[in-house]
C-alpha cells in the first residue's frame, strides 16, 4: 500500500537519468553528442553543482526534451516508480507549461497551447495498476513575461482541480525588481481561490519577506530558522509550512552537510512550523524520497518520532488529498478493526 506523499517536486528534473538517456537515444538527440556514454552522461546530470543557478541550467537541458508529444514517456514512468520505489500515494507535480511549447512559435501561440499541455499531463498520469494522485501545480517564472504568467495564474483557475495550485520559480535573485508584480499575481490567485506555495528563502539572495503573506506553503523556506528566525511565529500563526528538500542544499552548494539541517527541524518544531520532506528534483539527485528520510535520520537531524510527524503534515497541507486521514492511519485503523485478518 503507498504511503507517502511529495509535495514539491518539479517535472523539468524528476526524471532520473537512465529514462532520460533511454529517450535520447531513441529519438537519436544531437544531445548524445555531448558524452562519451551513458556513465559520462549521468556523472553530468547528477553531480553536485557551484550554485542555484548553475543547478538550474540542466532543467533547460530536460525541458527541451519535453512537449505535448513527448510527455507521456516521461510522466508514464515517473508514474510507475514513485508509486513502486517511494511508495508514494500523492504527487504535487510542478512545472511551467509554458516552457513546454515549441520555442519557435510566438508568445501568443505557445500561449495557446498551454491548456493542451495540461491535458497531456493530465491524461499521461492516469497510469492502470499504479494509483497514484497527482495535481498539478503551475509555475510563474522568473524569466518569463508578465502576461505569460497572468496568462498561467488564469489557466490554474480555469483548470482547478487538475491543477491545484501555483508557485513561482526561477533564479531567487530576479525576484527583487519583479517583487510587486508577483505579489498582484498572488494575491489575485487567492482571489480566485486557487492553492499558492513559491520558491522563497531558498538561498540568502531569495529573502522576501513582503510575499511570504500570499503564500499557504513555502517552497523550501530554510533561510527563515537558519537567519531570520524571527519570522517563524507569524508562519506558524498563518499555519504555514515549510517544504524542505534536503538533497537540494547539498546539489546548489547551498549547504555543505546535511546536518546543517537540524537548526531547521529544531527551530520549526520549537516554533510550531510544519515541515513537510520532498525531492524537488528526485532525478537529477538520483535520489527518491525514502533515501532523503534516511540520510536525514543517519545523520541525526531528526528522529522517528519527528519523521511520522513530518509524513503526517505532509498530507494534512497537501492542496489536493482528498481524505481526512494519511494512508497509514487508515490502515492502522483497518488493522485495528476486529473483522481484520489477524497477521501471523
Amino acid at each position: 500500500m503507498a504511503l507517502f506523499a511529495d509535495l514539491h517536486r518539479h517535472l523539468g528534473g524528476a526524471v532520473v537519468p537512465r529514462i532520460l538517456w533511454r529517450y535520447l537515444q531513441r529519438s537519436q538527440s544531437d544531445l548524445l553528442d555531448r558524452f562519451t556514454d551513458y556513465s559520462d552522461f549521468e556523472e553530468f546530470y547528477t553531480a553536485p553543482k557551484a550554485s542555484l543557478a548553475e543547478y538550474l541550467e540542466i532543467h533547460k537541458l530536460v525541458e527541451s526534451t519535453q512537449s505535448a508529444e513527448t510527455l507521456p514517456y516521461f510522466i508514464q514512468r515517473l508514474v510507475r516508480g514513485a508509486y513502486t520505489f517511494e511508495n508514494l500515494a500523492y504527487l504535487e507535480l510542478r512545472y511551467t507549461p509554458y516552457l513546454r511549447t515549441p520555442a519557435h512559435l510566438s508568445q501568443a501561440d505557445r500561449l495557446a497551447l498551454m491548456p493542451e499541455v495540461i491535458h497531456c499531463v493530465a491524461e499521461a498520469s492516469q497510469v492502470p495498476g499504479y494509483p497514484l494522485l497527482m495535481p498539478q501545480i503551475l509555475c510563474l517564472h522568473t524569466h518569463l513575461p508578465y502576461e505569460v504568467n497572468r496568462a498561467m495564474v488564469q489557466l490554474a483557475a480555469e483548470f482547478a482541480p487538475t491543477v491545484c495550485a501555483i508557485d513561482v520559480a526561477g533564479g531567487d535573485r530576479a525576484y527583487a525588481e519583479r517583487l510587486p508584480e508577483f505579489i498582484e499575481l498572488f494575491n489575485w490567485a487567492r482571489e480566485l481561490g486557487l492553492k499558492t506555495t513559491g520558491h522563497l528563502f531558498e538561498t540568502r539572495d531569495g529573502c522576501y519577506p513582503d510575499l511570504l503573506p500570499y503564500l499557504m506553503r513555502i517552497g523550501h523556506g530554510i533561510q527563515i530558522p537558519l537567519h531570520y528566525p524571527e519570522l517563524l511565529p507569524e508562519l506558524a500563526a498563518r499555519g504555514q509550512c515549510l517544504e524542505v528538500c534536503p538533497t537540494t542544499y547539498i546539489q546548489t552548494g547551498t549547504l555543505t552537510e546535511i546536518s546543517a539541517l537540524r537548526t531547521v527541524f529544531d527551530r520549526c518544531f520549537e516554533a510550531g512550523v510544519d515541515i513537510v520532506i520532498c525531492t524537488d528534483n528526485a532525478g537529477l539527485h538520483n535520489v527518491r524520497l525514502p533515501a532523503e528520510y534516511e540520510a536525514l535520520l543517519t545523520a541525526d537531524v531528526i528522529d522517528f518520532q519527528q519523521l511520522q510527524a513530518c509524513q503526517t503534515a505532509s498530507f494534512r497541507h497537501a492542496f489536493a488529498w482528498p481524505h481526512g486521514q494519511p494512508p497509514s492511519q487508515v490502515l492502522q485503523d483497518w488493522l485495528r478493526q476486529p473483522s481484520a485478518p489477524a497477521i501471523a
